[in-house]
């Protein structure tokens, strides 16, 4: 999510302007489920986001013949376009659709054939609901597909929205478990599951011949990254999931985030090491019988504040997730 310039704000406006919606709820069996704060509807939540579907830009950037990177609003859009035709990785939204179609004409697509989702969050795969009225074959990670169909709360923490269950039209065609090849475009394209991670559905694409990498919202380049932990999501499985990749990468691959700028495989390894030295930390303040509201008080991360362009009501957010993926 475009998260890095806006999230401070919604936070503090989503989390004060009600109540708690649900606090320490009970499921049927009786057990205590994850608690969040304000249920946001989700048009209200892309509001508080900053997002203007009619005012915003497609911005693309080559990274190499054939491949390329759309910015919008949402996740980072990774384009394979040739003689075999298109495939996208993640597709934003609806409403973006047709500027993204533009974009995606001046670089010399006509139609979208397929579509890999990196994971089910709706700035990522609600493009869905356009492209697959339009024919274009949807691929994810077998979780993903499970999380389409469903109702499902995403909780930041101080706040949370319901993302609905997609139409038919707009869930996965195809699903892998672990591992799955695509050859188009002269690219051979590796699609890599390692396990929970940002969800439990996560897919990096590794694009061999132009030695480039889309991690989705495993890697995010624009601040501390969104652990959904209650939807499965795991911090050591963030972890583990980027040094999975790093080390199928090598030091020349161009490495494209969920959001933020294309970048490559040394920033990718300082995020594996910050993450790794931020679980051991709160792990030691869990261990310590802290609350959530003491680590946030600790401020476990800092040192490393500043480099991840982050402030403190952004804190609590992340630190919470952290909190929750360590605690389940």
């Amino acid at each position: 999510m475009k998260l890095r310039s806006t999230l401070a704000g919604t936070v503090l406006a989503l989390a004060l302007a009600t109540p708690a919606l649900a606090h320490g709820v009970h499921d049927h069996d009786g057990k205590t489920a994850p608690s969040y704060g304000t249920l946001t509807p989700m048009d209200e939540l892309m509001k508080a986001f900053g997002w203007d579907f009619d005012k915003a830009e497609i911005k693309t950037q080559k990274i190499a013949d054939g491949l390329y990177v759309l910015f919008g609003l949402g996740g980072n859009i990774a384009v394979s376009v040739g003689e075999d035709g298109t495939l996208i990785v993640d597709d934003q939204s609806p409403m973006l659709m047709p500027k993204i179609k533009a974009a995606l004409k001046e670089i010399g697509s006509d139609d979208v054939d397929f579509v890999i989702n990196t994971h089910w969050h709706f700035d990522h795969a609600d493009g869905n609901l356009a492209l697959g009225k339009e024919g274009s074959w949807i691929v994810s990670q077998s979780n993903s597909r499970d999380k389409m169909q469903r109702d499902n709360i995403v909780n930041f923490g101080p706040f949370a929205a319901e993302q609905k269950a997609y139409p038919k039209h707009a869930l996965s065609d195809i699903t892998f478990d672990t591992t799955m090849q695509f050859h188009i475009n002269d690219q051979k394209i590796d699609l890599l599951h390692v396990g929970p991670a940002h969800t439990t559905g996560d897919a990096a694409v590794i694009f061999r011949g132009a030695n480039a990498v889309h991690l989705g919202d495993v890697f995010n380049n624009s601040g501390y990254p969104f652990i959904d932990a209650d939807n499965g999501g795991d911090l050591a499985g963030m972890i583990a999931f980027c040094q999975a990749v790093h080390d199928a990468i090598d030091d020349k691959t161009t490495v494209i985030p969920g959001h933020g700028p294309v970048t490559d495989r040394a920033k990718l390894a300082r995020y594996i090491e910050v993450l790794t030295i931020i679980q051991g930390r709160v792990q030691t303040l869990i261990d310590d019988e802290k609350s959530l509201e003491e680590i946030i008080a600790a401020k476990p991360t800092a040192d490393f504040d500043a480099e991840f362009q982050s402030s403190e009501a952004m804190l609590p957010s992340f630190l919470s997730r952290v909190y929750a993926s360590l605690t389940r």
